[in-house]
């Protein structure tokens, strides 16, 4: 019996914390079924952009870096992203070259893209 409440624990558990990822990330950017789009960031700032930070506006945070290890947006560069249409959230800025930051809510069309400056 007692085994077997503790596979019923940990089973609960396991669920709980995959169901909790989505916020910690932000949720997948391709969500299965869904049209999609672009955003595009564009560095037009001095430094480095080493962080990108993209989730669904539903989500309870900002989630994680989504550039690729080792990827970074030098000046006058941009990146793009493949998301599903809806609304999001996007914050970058760097952290090797002095901290700034921009964030800004935008809406996604099916097949349309938005261009994020980070100045």
């Amino acid at each position: 019996m007692t085994r077997t409440l503790r596979i019923g624990v940990a089973v609960v558990a396991a669920l709980l914390l995959s169901a909790c990822a989505s916020m910690i990330t932000g949720g997948p950017l391709i969500r299965p079924g869904e049209p999609t789009g672009t955003i595009r960031v564009s560095n037009a700032s001095g430094v480095l952009v080493d962080v990108v930070l993209i989730s669904a506006c539903s989500a309870s945070t900002y989630g994680l870096n989504r550039l690729p290890d080792g990827q970074a947006i030098p000046p006058g560069r941009s990146y793009d992203f493949t998301v599903s249409a809806g609304c999001w959230d996007v914050g970058a800025g760097s952290v090797s070259g002095g901290g700034q930051q921009a964030y800004q809510r935008m809406e996604i069309r099916p097949g349309g893209g938005v261009n994020y400056t980070v100045q």
